[in-house]
């Protein structure tokens, strides 16, 4: 996996489970009421259970969850599964969550190197060197300044590419 996708997955694969878990608790209120009983919550024992009602042998004929349409629930946890790339992914929320998990003073949003340690990732040279042979640098990957400069534009300029909503004032 490239540099940029391991970037990309780490901030859209965020708003990718944040929706997950949003879908998944909205689609469980939805199930249970918003309540759970002490019957729902305990695991049922065979014996409590009603026995399964099979067809006839030889029929293969589909129960009623697999005819028709889905239901809410499995259109929720569809929706819920698309990539979050197909939809805009807001990422200034994310990588200021992801400054702040990681207890460090990080400037994402003018520090390539910062921007990489939030994301838990290894922001060594070579690593920028890779990334910079990836975006398309042609400049002298020894100037580390210039380098890191053209890498957080073309960063940015790529993630809004890809279905990323980059705040304005970090798109030339």
């Amino acid at each position: 996996m490239s540099i940029f996708d391991r970037i990309k997955h780490a901030i859209f694969g965020e708003a990718h489970a944040a929706s997950v878990q949003q879908s998944s608790a909205g689609g469980q209120a939805q199930s249970t009421g918003g309540a759970t009983s002490p019957a729902q919550s305990a695991p049922s024992s065979p014996a409590a259970s009603p026995a399964p009602t099979s067809a006839p042998s030889g029929s293969t004929a589909p129960s009623a969850g697999q005819m028709g349409s889905p239901t809410p629930s499995e259109d929720a946890t569809t929706a819920a599964l698309e990539p979050a790339s197909q939809s805009s992914v807001d990422i200034e929320p994310i990588l200021n969550d992801a400054v702040k998990k990681s207890g460090q003073k990080l400037d994402w949003r003018h520090s390539i190197v910062d921007l990489m340690k939030a994301l838990g990732m290894d922001a060594s040279l070579e690593e920028r060197k890779e990334l910079a042979q990836e975006l398309g640098y042609a400049g002298d990957a020894h100037d580390s300044a210039k380098m890191n400069i053209f890498l957080h534009k073309a960063l940015m300029k790529k993630l809004s590419e890809n279905g990323g909503k980059v705040p304005a004032d970090l798109i030339d």
